[in-house]
C-alpha cells in the first residue's frame, strides 16, 4: 500500500467515526514530514457549528500541535473533495498538498465547481490528488445519506 492509500485509510477511518456520531462521513487526516500531526471528522452537528468540518477540523489541530499557521509542508487527506470554505483554509494555512477520494458535485471547489487550488488571482496554489479510496469515501457517503432518507419525518420536518 503506498503512502497517499494508508494515509487516506486513516481518513477513511475518522469518517467512520463521524457517521458513528451522527455526523456526515466525512475524514481527514494531515500529514507533516512523514507524520501525522491531525486527524478530525464532521463535527458540525456534534459541536453546532456550520465551520466544523472535517478540514477545518484537522488544520486547527496541526496548527495548535505545530505552533504555526503556515503549514506548507503539510498534505491534507480527505475523503470528499473540499467545498468553498475549506479550500480557502487550506489556501490559508499555505498547504502544499491535498489528496482527496470523492468528487463533490455540489459543493467541489478544488476542481469540480470551482477550483482554489490553482486559481492564478490567488497568491497561493496546492498541488491536488484526486481520487485515492474514491469508491470506499462514495459508499460511505451513499449509505449514510440513503439510511437518513430511510428514516421517517419528525414533526418539526427533520428526520
Amino acid at each position: 500500500m503506498d503512502a497517499d492509500t494508508a494515509y487516506m485509510a486513516l481518513a477513511l477511518d475518522e469518517a467512520r467515526m463521524a457517521a458513528e456520531a451522527g455526523e456526515v462521513p466525512i475524514g481527514a487526516v494531515i500529514v507533516c514530514e512523514g507524520a501525522v500531526v491531525a486527524r478530525a471528522h464532521n463535527m458540525r452537528e456534534t459541536r453546532v457549528d456550520p465551520t466544523a468540518h472535517a478540514e477545518i477540523v484537522a488544520i486547527r489541530e496541526a496548527s495548535r500541535r505545530l505552533q504555526r499557521w503556515r503549514l506548507s509542508d503539510c498534505t491534507v487527506y480527505v475523503t470528499l473533495e473540499p467545498c468553498p470554505m475549506c479550500a480557502g483554509a487550506m489556501h490559508q494555512a499555505r498547504i502544499e498538498r491535498l489528496v482527496y477520494g470523492a468528487p463533490d458535485p455540489k459543493a467541489g471547489a478544488v476542481g469540480t465547481l470551482y477550483d482554489l487550488s490553482n486559481d492564478e488571482r490567488l497568491n497561493h496554489r496546492f498541488a491536488v490528488t484526486r481520487g485515492i479510496l474514491a469508491e470506499e469515501s462514495a459508499a460511505m457517503l451513499k449509505e449514510f445519506f440513503g439510511g437518513l432518507r430511510a428514516r421517517p419525518l419528525r414533526s418539526n420536518g427533520d428526520r
